[in-house]
């Protein structure tokens, strides 16, 4: 079966809940193993006194992000500590609920250029745009974020690592040059604006500060590395399992993203083919460029690659190189300076009205976007392997093809395909 999740809740509602269907039986979970990232989300980051109970979000964070503790709840799919291969449920508390329970709540009908506000209420027939800004609004993402935990302790079981860092906000681009995916994922992690190049992440700092001045809002560029990931991932035989359109898909679902790049897709598109393509060599996986291949200790003879410009894809499907993601963020539609619009319950123009929100989302927003990457390279992993448990899945892992020579067995005579 395929992995899937379903998510339920409005921003302001009591709970936010996440179905996850498909995760095979026996992985240890518990909320310990989901909250780090939910806290993550709200900014907390590595070596923060008190950890995830103690928030301190990132600038430009929504002020909502002091009032939420986020953390799960398993209700559901998980006995004695570990998965049953049932769906399993998780719930989040919206603490800042009790603030709107039974509040008479003034009419919204002025929609936000860039919001959901008047294509949801189109689509639906709202007779309040509130109704379309609860369930569109970023908070959903929570769930998302407590779904994608889960697969990152799938992932882990077969060393499969996931992170992401900020390269850009608001045109202040960071200088990364030949720093290891590793780095720059610990760098990140420890960075105030999720960063690697701390000089550069100062300098978005400073840029967003100015912008919360300026009444004004910031967007920005994330990369999504995976690393550890074995070839023949995904498939090339149908448009729809192509992982590299999975993987799209799912950053493109992400509140205020609107472009992706696999690799370095927009600067090969400037290159010519000689200068674009990843020359395929034989050498000890070792001693390849990148650094995720290190834990392959085999003397045989491997056919690897001397670049990754592909970012670990080929034909929709995993190389053994790291997938590299790249994704774009608008800024926040949700601004401080009014922008004009028209009232739907007046025909007449009006001017929008501010509803509590960020400045700049860029550096959580990695953490949304590893999460969906989690997601679908679990699914990809569990389509591959097949099983119901865990127990099943790690054997057959062990046997999978790792790109050694011997691992192709070529006919190497002429063949009549289609008589």
């Amino acid at each position: 079966m395929p992995l899937r999740f379903l998510t339920a809740g409005e921003s302001h509602g009591p709970t936010l809940t996440a179905i996850l269907e498909g995760m095979p039986a026996g992985l240890p979970l518990s909320p310990d193993d989901i909250n780090p990232d939910l806290a993550r989300r709200q900014g907390i980051r590595r070596g923060d006194p008190g950890g995830r109970l103690e928030s301190r979000p990132y600038i430009g964070a929504s002020p909502r992000m002091k009032l939420e503790r986020d953390t799960a709840t398993l209700v559901g799919g998980v006995m004695a500590g570990v998965t049953i291969g049932a769906p399993i449920a998780l719930q989040v508390q919206n603490l800042d609920h009790a603030k709107w329970r039974g509040k008479a709540v003034e009419p919204m009908t002025v929609p936000r250029p860039g919001h959901a506000d008047l294509t949801g209420a189109v689509k639906y027939g709202y007779s309040d745009l509130r109704m379309s800004l609860e369930r569109a609004s970023a908070r959903e993402t929570t769930a998302r974020v407590a779904v994608g935990a889960v697969c990152r302790k799938f992932l882990a079981q077969f060393g499969v690592r996931v992170g992401s860092y900020v390269t850009e906000i608001g045109g202040v681009a960071a200088a990364l040059g030949e720093m290891p995916l590793e780095e720059r994922i610990g760098r990140a992690l420890d960075s105030e604006m999720g960063c690697p190049d701390e000089a550069a992440s100062l300098a978005m700092h400073d840029r967003v500060q100015q912008i919360m001045q300026d009444k004004d809002t910031l967007g920005g560029v994330f990369e999504v590395a995976a690393l550890g990931l074995p070839p023949g991932l995904g498939s090339h035989v149908h448009w729809d399992r192509r992982l590299s359109g999975r993987l799209a898909q799912a950053m493109l679902s992400i509140h205020a993203m609107k472009g992706v790049e696999i690799g370095e897709a927009f600067a090969n598109a400037k290159r010519t083919g000689t200068e674009v393509h990843d020359e395929i060599v034989l050498g000890d996986r070792r001693q390849t460029t990148d650094d995720d291949l290190a834990f392959i200790a085999h003397r045989s003879s491997f056919i690897v690659r001397k670049t990754n410009r592909a970012g670990g894809l080929e034909g929709g499907i995993t190389t053994g190189q790291p997938i590299i993601l790249r994704v774009a963020m608008k800024p926040i539609s949700t601004t401080l300076t009014p922008l004009m619009s028209v009232g739907l319950a007046t025909g007449e123009p009006a001017a929008t009205e501010y509803e509590r929100s960020d400045f700049c989302a860029v550096p959580r927003a990695g953490v949304i976007g590893e999460a969906m990457a989690c997601f679908v390279l679990a699914d990809a992993l569990l389509e591959k392997l097949g099983g119901d448990s865990l127990s099943e899945m790690l054997p057959r892992f062990e046997a999978l093809r790792q790109m050694r020579l011997e691992d192709f067995v070529m006919m190497n005579k002429p063949q009549t395909f289609w008589p």
